[in-house]
Order: C-alpha cells, then structure tokens, then sequence
C-alpha cells in the first residue's frame, strides 16, 4: 500500500496509457489530443493545430516526470537550487524535449504516418524571447545542465508578456517589431494561480512597539499587483527529472472596478489592471526616460519577491522553520538585476516572520551567492536614491542599515582609510546619490564569482578589488558552459551520428570523452566525413539564408562568422574593414589567390545604441556593394542574418568553418557563442580575452588563430596614450578602407552615412579597433592559407571539437554544486499509478 493511502490522502489515479512511449500510445495521444484539446478533425486541422496536438502529447509524458520529481524533492525536503534571473532564453521546447525523451524517431514515425511532417510541425513554435542573449542563454544552459544531473532546481523569472524584439532589417537599418510569442499560446505552460504572491510598490513605513516590547517597522504599499506563477518543466536527458521553471506574471488583485464602469469611466475601470500588467509587460523597457527606469525597478523587484515568498511558502508546506532558510534553498543571482533579492530576503525574515535584524542577516549571507557577468563599470546597475526610495521605501531603510554596519567592519579593518569607504560604501555619494546594487550583491553574498579565469582575475584586481582585498575567501572562479545537448546533439544531428558511431553515447552525458576523437584526425577516412558533414550543414544554412534574406551563397566557401550581440566593444566594425580589405585586394588583382568567403553576421542592437545601429547599417551597406560587384561576387559575400537568436544559432553554429571573438582583451566576460562554434569544429580567430583564453590553451596555441593586444598591453596603452590618428597615417591599407567608408563608396556618396564612425575610430577608438587592425588581417591570411589545405583544416577542425569537453555546462555546474551550493544530486523513481498525491507539487 501506498504511503498516500495509509495518510488518508486521496491518490490521483493517471491514465498509463498517456505517459506510454510506444508508437501506438503516442499516436493514440497525439490524435486524441487534435481532437479533445484543439477540437479538430484532420479535414479542418492546421498545421499549428497539430503542432499544438503534438506538443500536448509530449507533455503528457513530461508530466509523470514533473509530478514524480516534485513528490521525491517534497518528501525529503531536498536542498534545492534557486536560480534568480531576469532572463531565460530557453529556445524551442519541442525539439528539445523529444530529445531529452529519446522519442524522436517514433514521433517521427507517428507524424509522417498522418501525412505531416515533423519539421513543418517544428517551425510552427514561437521561440520564446525572454532574454537578450549570453545571460539568459547561460541561465538555460544551467537549467539543461542540473536537471540531467539530478540537482533540485528551481528557475525564477518574469514571463514577460513580449520578449526581445523581433529584429527586421529594413533598408538596411535595424527595425524592432513586437515579439509576439504568446499569439497562439504557450502549451509547454501550468499556470498556478493558487500560488499568486501578492507584491508591494511605494507607500510609507511606521514603527510600532510588539508585545514584547521590540520595535517593528510596518511597509504600508501604495500600490499592490500580484504575481502569478506559470510553471514550465524543464526535463534532464533521458532520465526522470523534471526540474521547474516558475515564470511571474503581474496582474490587478482587482481587474475591473465595476463601480467605477458604472459611473461610465470605461477606462478607469479597468485601468488598475492595465497599470499591474505593465510590470510583466516587456523584456527591458527603454530607461532612458523616468517612467522606464521605475519600471525596469519595479520589475526587479517584483519577480524576486514573488520568488522569495514562493521559497517561504515552501518552507511551510515541508515544515522547515524559516532560520533554516538558507539549509533549503541556495540562492544564485545571475548578475545584479536580482540584488534586491538581498533586502527583500531581510525584510521578509526580520518584518514578516520577526528575526532580529542580526539573525536575519547570518541567514541571508549564508543563503545567496552572486554571479558577475560584466567588467564594463557602466553595465553594474545604480538606482538613484530618490527613486529607490519612491518605489521601495522600506527596502531603502535596510539598505541604509546594512550600509551602515558593513562600512563599520570596513573601517575597523582598514583603519582610517575614508577613500575606500567612500569607494565600498553601498551608497554612491556623487553626483545623484544612487544604490549601487552590485556593491550589494557582494556584501549580501557568502560567494562571488566571475565567469572566466581572466574575467575573474580582472574583478579581484580592478572591478572589486576593495572587496575583495577584506573578503579574498569569496572569490572564485566558474568558467561558463553550453549544454551539448541543445548545441550539438539538437543542432548538428549529423555530427552527432559520426561521433557515437566513433565513440559511443557517453559523450552526450560527459562532454569530456569527445577526446577520444583526437586519433581521429589523422584518419584520412574519418576526416573526410567530417567534412561531408560540414558540407552538408553548411548547404542547409545556405537554404536558409536564400529564404530569409534573397542572398545566394555558395557552400564551397569559408563560412566566416560572428552572431552576437551587436556592441563597439564586440567589434564587428573590425571584421568588416577586414571585408572591405579583402574586397580592395581582389578589385586590385582579381587573380589573387585566395579562398572564397562567405561573411556571416548576426545580432541585435539595443534599441537606443545609436552607433551599433550604425555598425549594422555599415555591414549592410558594404554588403550590398560587394554582393552586386560582378568580379568579387563570386569570391566574396557578406550576409546580416536578421532576428537572430537560438533557432537560428542552431543552424549557423554547425555550419561554421572560422569563429569570430575578436572583442578588446579585458572586455568581454567569457561568451558563449565561441565554445558553441568550437564544439561544432569551428576554428576560432580572437584576441586573449574571456574564454577564449581557456579555450586555446584546450585546443592548443597552434589550432587558434591568435591575434591583438592582451589586457596588459590595452592598459598599458592607454597609460602612454594611444593615437589612433598614428595607426591610420602609419598603415596605407587601414587609411584607404577608411577614406573608402568616410568617401562615401558604400553609402551612395553620402559622405555624413557612416562619417561620425570613421571619425570616432580616428578621434578617439575606444576599443583599440584601429590598433589592432593590422594584427587582424594579418592573422586572416593565415587563416586564408590554411583553409586550402583541406587535410589540414580538417585536422584542426576535429582537435578544435574534441578538445573542448570542458566546456560543457555540466562542468560548470558540478563546480557550482560543489564548491558554492553544497547541493547533491537526488534520483528520481518515476511513480506508479496509485502513488500520486494531490498535494506534493513544489
């Protein structure tokens, strides 16, 4: 007999059949659900309907998963990960999840039986936008990574109603749609709205003596939304956890004030619930006015304090006392946008549940710990007091007061030093006073890591070096991961097959055994299969760079590329005045001897950065020109993939012969996209920055195209002084591409188009393009020379894939469980029938 029953509980009894894995039971499912939850029959059903149908009878079997794991995590009260992030960019479910269900082929089978096909039945998704890039890519890659490894784990973010915008390229010019990823709904979702949280904004405070004659502060909001939970499970490969994603939507308490609509103020009557719903509206509304910055504040606010009274609500259920808080949850804040996290966690323990404000303190330090993702000073978020204090009156009060005791124990350690209180201080003193909230992120924190080796060397050094001169213990280093599952096993099914049929399945699971390939690359046969499957790729992206852009490329050529986000400190103004430098050669002597290249950019701008706007515009522009010349045409082409983000890295990673990391040393944190390319056999040119530097060292200094200043030289330059002036009158290639863009060639003799770039490269180059310019191309007619030889190429293409194991996301992972969460992995048993309750869900 079941525990259930011998408690009293009544079990749900599930239908077996609906979590079956056979071809039948899904096809049974998969047409039971056109008819039962889309109300269709074939001769009406629409491709959506069936997407729809089928991604139904896929989460069936998710859910004995979902439900089994949330009993296991319940019943032992495991110590579970909470991963606080204002992105997750989680890609497509469908594809993923017939992966991590190892039901692809039957669902295949079952799909094409009705006449369909699976991959038209794919594209009806809509990518789910709710990141704008590394950050919320990463926070994905994790959530991959601890359910396959079994560690309980909840994801906390905000389900914003429209997402990153939908990039058009519109003559050339970057233009932002609405991301509408919800327009046929979301059927991966389970909304909870018995666990709706209530949320505070604004109001006053009050002291008040309680009975024992204590004093307490009482938060009286001005304005109350509510956050409702919508909960996606997130499934490990090919085993039975199924971890959560729990996503906050803001809602009115009251969405119509009937009242009101009677009085015949239509608009007021509902205007609570447009105002509440504002806050989970938009992925990083535009702060440049007031009203954005509040916003953006409110948001943070909101979806952790949904997330922390979510943590408190489970504390009761498991009867866990809350000054064990921090036994049961381990808090990770990826990045500073959830450092308020910090003040609510002390606000709930000391306000609501009566800790004294030292108790509550030695829970919330010993509870999160905080993740540095920047090292550019002006990406580390302020708020200015006077709106910190309007949104979030008493969170302003406990920030005071930890600032107050933290600068004490600074000057008790650094004994009349007023300059570095001034520089730790949580509170910014000058000019606006402002919260510095990764300031508080680190006081408030017992662990702080950075995301690379030399990014996490360049924080302790510069960035938080006071910090961590009184708290060297803190520090660590996490070098970030991808998932191989998603960007590899999803994206490059051909590469997959030719590596297990090599070295089995292990690798899928353990990154590391792809070095069982090294031997390999001496293998004439298999070399020659691993270029057909490169070839074969890069002919699929060729498709679809003909369909969404019209530009025809050859897949004999060198696929060059760089998709990320578009930034001056990424460089992508690098990468084409090397374009325009090979186009100048090849207009000069149309008989040079050098391989055709095929030019791939990709990415996004903010919305309000003017100039990468304009480095969008540049590359268009250029490309334009060079895809119309008849005697480069052939030789060259330079495509702008519009509207990039996870479905379409999936296609161009694979497809990659050379990755672009070209950033400034010292700027970029870690990235991503480069181990993603290296995975998938691409060569890397780049500079000594991020993890690019872990990443040669991996494949060896001889399979990495090297270039640039490191981090030293860049500030030693900038100690002497650079005069970008002196490159551009001391290389006669770099003036001439510049006279080329400034002259007007690519933009219709329109001498203003692109002039303010020429004249901030010459007047100022904030990111050393120009003194890195002649080492740049210098490297790339290596690279040339290299790519001809196609044995060669190959052989460093599979070094490049097998040695890069360590960049698994796994990795990262099992370091963070180790070393910062103190969190084991926890099997899951999939439940019979009569063991599930009705109230195990965490």
């Amino acid at each position: 007999m079941s525990p259930h029953r011998e408690s009293g509980r009544p079990a749900l009894v599930f239908d077996s059949e609906r979590t079956g894995l056979t071809r039948e039971a899904l096809r049974r499912d998969f047409l039971g659900n056109l008819f039962f939850v889309q109300g269709k029959f074939p001769a009406l059903a629409t491709a959506c309907d069936y997407y729809l149908a089928l991604a139904h009878t896929v989460r069936d079997r998710m859910l004995h998963r979902w439900i089994s794991t949330a009993s296991v995590y319940t019943e032992r009260g495991s110590r579970t990960v909470a991963y606080l992030s204002a992105e997750f960019l989680t890609g497509a479910h469908l594809g993923n999840n017939l992966m991590n269900l190892g039901i692809e082929d039957a669902v295949r089978d079952v799909v094409e039986g009705q006449g369909l096909s699976l991959e038209a039945l794919l594209a009806q998704e809509h990518e789910p936008g709710l990141g704008n890039g590394g950050l919320g890519r990463l926070a994905a890659c994790f959530l991959d990574s601890l359910a396959t490894l079994e560690v309980p784990t909840l994801g906390y973010g905000i389900r914003y109603e429209f997402g990153i915008f939908e990039q058009q390229i519109v003559d050339g010019w970057q233009v932002e749609k609405t991301d509408k990823w919800l327009r046929i709904g979301n059927p991966w979702e389970i909304v909870r709205p018995e666990w709706t949280q209530s949320v505070g904004f604004g109001g006053q405070t009050e002291t008040q003596v309680d009975a024992s004659g204590r004093s307490r502060v009482r938060w009286i909001p001005a304005k109350v939304v509510n956050g409702v939970p919508y909960d996606t499970p997130i499934l490990g490969y090919r085993n039975n956890t199924a971890n959560t994603l729990r996503l906050w939507k803001s809602e009115a308490p009251e969405s119509f004030d009937f009242e009101v609509f009677n009085r015949g103020d239509y608009y007021g009557a509902v205007n609570q619930k447009i105002s509440s719903e504002t806050i989970s509206k938009v992925l990083y509304p535009n702060d440049e006015q007031p009203s954005g910055k509040a916003l953006r504040l409110e948001q943070q606010y909101f979806f952790v304090c949904c997330s922390l009274k979510d943590m408190f609500r489970i504390l009761e259920v498991q009867k866990i006392p809350v000054e064990r808080f921090h036994e049961k949850f381990a808090v990770q804040l990826n990045d500073t946008h959830p450092a308020i996290a910090i003040a609510e966690l002390m606000r709930l323990l000391v306000d609501e549940h009566g800790l004294s404000f030292d108790g509550a303190w030695r829970v919330t330090r010993k509870t999160f710990a905080y993740t540095n993702h920047t090292l550019l000073p002006e990406a580390l978020e302020e708020w200015p007091i006077e709106l910190f204090g309007r949104v979030l009156p008493r969170h302003l009060e406990i920030v005071f007061e930890i600032n107050a005791r933290f600068l004490d124990e600074v000057r008790i350690r650094f004994l009349g030093d007023a300059e570095r209180i001034r520089r730790m201080s949580l509170i910014d003193e000058e000019g606006v006073r402002s919260v510095r909230m990764a300031h508080l992120a680190c006081v408030g924190s017992h662990a702080i890591n950075g995301v690379a080796e030399l990014h996490s060397r360049l924080l302790q050094e510069h960035l938080l070096r006071d910090f961590h001169e009184l708290w060297p213990g803190k520090f660590q280093n996490k070098t970030n991961g991808v998932t191989p599952r998603r960007w590899i096993v999803l994206s490059n099914p051909g590469l997959t097959r030719l590596v297990t049929e090599a070295i089995g399945t292990d690798w899928i699971r353990d990154l590391e055994q792809v070095r069982k390939l090294e031997p390999l690359a001496e293998d004439a046969g298999f070399r020659a299969a691993w270029l057909a499957v490169k070839l074969e790729n890069k002919r699929r992206l060729a498709t679809f760079v003909r369909e969404r852009t019209g530009i025809t490329v050859d897949p004999e050529s060198m696929y060059d590329c760089q998709v990320k986000r578009i930034h001056e400190y990424k460089r992508q103004h690098l990468n084409v005045l090397h374009v325009v430098h090979l186009y100048r050669l090849l207009k000069a002597d149309p008989g040079l001897d050098i391989p055709p290249r095929t030019f791939v950019f990709g990415g996004k701008a903010a919305p309000g950065y003017h100039v990468a706007k304009r480095i969008i515009k540049l590359i268009t522009s250029v490309g334009d020109v060079v895809n119309r010349d008849p005697a480069v045409r052939d030789r060259l082409r330079v495509v702008f993939v519009p509207n990039f983000n996870v479905e379409t890295g999936q296609r161009i990673y694979p497809a990659a012969d050379l990755s672009e990391q070209i950033s400034t040393a010292g700027k970029e944190a870690s990235g991503t996209g480069n181990m993603k390319f290296a995975m998938n056999g691409a060569l890397t040119i780049g500079t000594l920055d991020g993890a690019n530097i872990e990443i040669r060292d991996a494949v060896g200094p001889e399979n990495f195209f090297l270039f640039g200043l490191d981090a030293e030289e860049v500030a030693e330059l900038w100690r002497r002084g650079h005069d970008p002036r002196a490159c551009y009158e001391a290389d006669d290639d770099l003036r001439a591409i510049l006279d080329l863009i400034r002259e007007g060639f690519f933009s219709h003799g329109d001498r203003e188009l692109f002039g303010g770039l020429v004249d901030g490269l010459l007047g100022h180059d904030p990111y050393l393009v120009l003194a890195d310019f002649r080492a740049y191309v210098d490297r790339q007619a290596e690279v040339s020379r290299v790519f001809v030889d196609r044995t060669e190429w190959a052989r460093r293409s599979i070094l490049n894939a097998a040695r890069v194991g360590h960049f698994s996301s796994d990795r990262s992972i099992r370091a963070y469980c180790e070393e910062i969460w103190r969190v084991e992995p926890v099997p899951i048993r999939l439940l019979a029938e009569d063991e599930v309750k009705t109230d195990i869900l965490q």
